[in-house]
This record gives C-alpha cells, structure tokens and sequence, in this order.
C-alpha cells in the first residue's frame, strides 16, 4: 500500500500530463454537441412522426 503523501504527488504528476483543452476549443465542441442533439431530435421527431402516419393509415384500412 502506497503512502498517502506519495499518491497525491504521483497523482499531480499525471494532472500536469493531461492537455486541457482551451476555451475556445470547449466552447466550439459544446456547440457542437447542442447542434447535434437539436439535429438528433429533429430525426427522431419526424420518424415518429411518419410512423405515427403510417400506422393510422394501415388502422384505417380495417374500417
């Protein structure tokens, strides 16, 4: 078992490895993300829509 004292520092040693990104790059990738999500539900919204369609018209046929 490590000492505690040595697994913070082993551990600020990896932090100082890591490349954060910029804000510029955190702000155009969460942009990203919201404009796929809006295009995600946009998809899903208009499948459903069609399904919905299709089976109303496959329902109506039996009347």
């Amino acid at each position: 078992m490590a000492n505690p004292f040595e697994f913070i520092q082993q551990v600020r040693a990896e932090a100082t490895k890591v490349t954060w990104p910029t804000r510029r790059e955190t702000l155009i990738t969460t942009g990203l993300v919201l404009l796929m999500v809006v295009v995600a539900s946009i998809f899903f919204v208009s499948v459903d829509w069609a399904i919905q369609l299709l089976i109303t018209a496959v329902m109506s046929l039996g009347k």
